[in-house]
């Protein structure tokens, strides 16, 4: 006989707490009034992605019961908060502009990898075909801006200072 252990979480779906295994709906008392919350937390992460008020139920006085329903609403809505963050860090951490050189267009880009123990940074060089031109290390603190890019371009894509 095998002995199968099967790491999928069980499901549950009580009245304050619902998961589906990869998410977890928790109500819980507002701290700030007399009203309550929701908490959604992803399946292995310590924070939750969002927090929100919760309906009150009939009685005025405790909450509304999670369901199905409302469950799927609040992972539909906890996964694009996550999908905004996502967007937002990748823009902070990847710019770039457009210029033009000797009459050639070019696209410079500045990409930051954060590391805990020290972010690097890399500027590239495309022309108009996506054709890498240059690649040089940076500092993390590099600022890409137009007038930089055109004259790391003009110096021959020498290494910026």
């Amino acid at each position: 006989m095998t002995d199968f252990h099967d790491d999928t979480p069980t499901p549950i779906q009580e009245p304050r707490r619902w998961s589906d295994g990869r998410w977890t709906a928790q109500v819980i008392k507002n701290e700030d009034d007399d009203g309550w919350a929701v908490a959604m937390t992803l399946q292995g992460e310590a924070e939750p992605a969002l927090v929100g008020p919760w309906t009150m139920g009939r009685d005025k006085k405790n909450p509304k019961p999670l369901d199905v329903s409302a469950f799927n609403t609040l992972v539909k809505t906890a996964s694009e908060v996550l999908r905004r963050h996502e967007q937002q860090l990748h823009a902070q951490l990847n710019k770039s502009v457009t210029i033009t050189v000797q009459g050639e267009r070019l696209r410079v880009a500045l990409a930051i990898v954060p590391d805990e123990e020290g972010a690097t940074a890399t500027l590239s060089a495309h022309n108009a075909l996506g054709e890498e031109l240059a690649r040089v290390p940076v500092p993390p603190s590099f600022q890409l801006t137009a007038a930089r890019a055109t004259d790391w371009a003009e110096s021959g894509f020498e290494r910026p200072r």
